[in-house]
């Protein structure tokens, strides 16, 4: 059963994967330029900003906007030049042939040109039920996203690489002091990030410690951490964690016919959003380890857009 679209002969033009900052843009600029695309939406419409309170930095609002509310706004405007959207979890894709093939679960198929990957990165999660009921209520995976909500608390960090340090140096700038927990009793950071958490004197250590428990009744009022060594437990006073164990971006549909890197991000072509495989674009945070933001993530989607639109033109 295929689905009757925006191409010819039921075969898309532009099928776009992902319904982020990124897939939406991507579908705003492919409506406009009378490509019909079909967004595929996933199993989390709206992507990482639906679960993200206060939306701060994204330009245009200056009192900021919730996450959810955003991604109506963006979705409503993809509709409104005629994007088609529909609903459910892609389980396989074939990019080997022309047109490409996208599989569901019961049966469909997308057959479509080209295609736009803005699947997103997903937050590597400690796996204890407490982070997901404070999510939002002093949980949090992104420093840069809320660390203007900790001005003089005190706050936590969980990990042990760039990303915790980074995020641990970051924070405190607002935040009386910063605890990192950790793991191990050795940092896997980069030297030169060590060095610099080191010398902050905003900056406190918990050594081969893991969080057992966030604790608190509606807001995040500490934590119960977990020595590994000992087993002993104890209990800290703060205010905030901020989870920094890591992004997984969401590439397993494409492992074996996308070059990745070690990370397993796309890999793309240098000032462009083209992948290995030509009719492919990918956009956001699916190929982005390093800014990870709402709105770098909708300039890749507006860049995926016109280099797809330029693929269709060429052929």
């Amino acid at each position: 059963m295929s689905h009757a679209g925006g191409g010819v002969d039921g075969v898309e033009s532009v099928t776009i994967l992902g319904s982020g900052p990124a897939g939406l843009t991507a579908a705003i600029y492919a409506a406009r330029a009378n490509l019909r695309p079909l967004l595929l939406e996933g199993d989390q419409p709206g992507g990482q900003l639906t679960i993200t309170s206060d939306v701060e930095n994204y330009p245009g609002f200056a009192e900021g906007i919730m996450g959810p509310e955003l991604m109506v706004i963006f979705r409503k405007q993809a509709e409104r030049f005629g994007t088609r959207f529909l609903q459910g979890v892609v389980q396989s894709a074939d990019l080997s042939k022309q047109p490409m093939i996208l599989s569901y679960q019961d049966g469909r198929e997308i057959k479509t040109e080209t295609l736009i990957i803005a699947t997103g990165a997903s937050a590597k999660w400690l796996g204890i039920p407490s982070e997901k009921k404070f999510w939002g209520k002093g949980v949090s995976s992104c420093a840069t996203c809320d660390g203007f909500f900790f001005k003089n608390m005190d706050i936590a960090v969980v990990g042990g690489g760039d990303t915790a340090l980074e995020e641990a140096t970051f924070l405190t700038r607002f935040a009386k002091s910063v605890t990192v927990i950790h793991r191990r009793d050795t940092l896997r950071a980069s030297k030169i990030m060590q060095d610099k958490a080191f010398k902050n004197s905003k900056i406190k250590w918990i050594w081969d410690s893991g969080v057992d428990e966030v604790l608190g009744d509606q807001e995040v009022a500490g934590l119960r951490l977990k020595n590994l060594k000992t087993g002993a437990l104890q209990e800290l006073k703060v205010q905030g964690l901020f989870i920094a164990i890591g992004h997984e971006p969401n590439t397993k549909l494409f492992h074996s016919q996308l070059k990745i890197n070690p990370a397993g991000y796309l890999l793309t072509e240098l000032g462009t959003t083209k992948t290995s495989i030509p009719g492919v674009f990918a956009a956001g945070d699916v190929a982005d380890p390093v800014y990870r933001q709402a709105v770098t993530a909708a300039g890749t989607g507006c860049m995926a857009a016109i280099d797809a639109e330029k693929y269709l033109e060429s052929r």
